[in-house]
């Protein structure tokens, strides 16, 4: 497999409250679900769930894969937060601290996996990763 499609989605109930992210591995040429994760996080705004979401797939894609390989991967983040795929694609600029350190930890988390893009795509399209950030959020 050498492209990986990963959906993320980050909730809070309150806004900040608590906050819950869900991640879905996809593969990219196959289209097969390859793993589904949802997991509360520590309670925060959305906009901070949506970073985390990032941040732990970045991770598990590295554990689960191997350095080696995640270097290879083309990685395709699809989120529904248009305002975190701007962000993460340089389009707008970070305006609060605690996202800035969010997003250098993305940035460096990047450097190990290949070629990484950042797509917005509809709510509709993202139900998986909403799913899971819900069930994690019912628990």
């Amino acid at each position: 497999m050498n492209k990986l499609i990963v959906y993320t989605d980050g909730g809070s109930r309150g806004n900040p409250g608590p906050s819950a992210i869900g991640v879905v591995l996809v593969d990219g040429t196959t289209e097969k679900v390859l793993h589904t994760y949802g997991e509360r996080v520590e309670d925060g705004t959305n906009n901070e769930a949506e970073y985390k979401a990032v941040i732990f797939a970045f991770k598990k894609i590295k554990a689960l894969f191997g350095k080696e390989r995640a270097k290879q991967m083309d990685v395709e983040v699809r989120a529904d937060s248009e305002l975190l795929v701007r962000q993460l694609s340089g389009q707008y600029k970070l305006s609060t601290k605690h996202i800035q350190e969010l997003f250098i930890e993305i940035w460096n988390l990047k450097t190990d996996l290949g070629r990484v893009t950042f797509t917005h795509v509809p709510r509709e399209k993202n139900t998986l990763a909403d799913k899971a950030l819900n069930e994690a959020l019912d628990r």
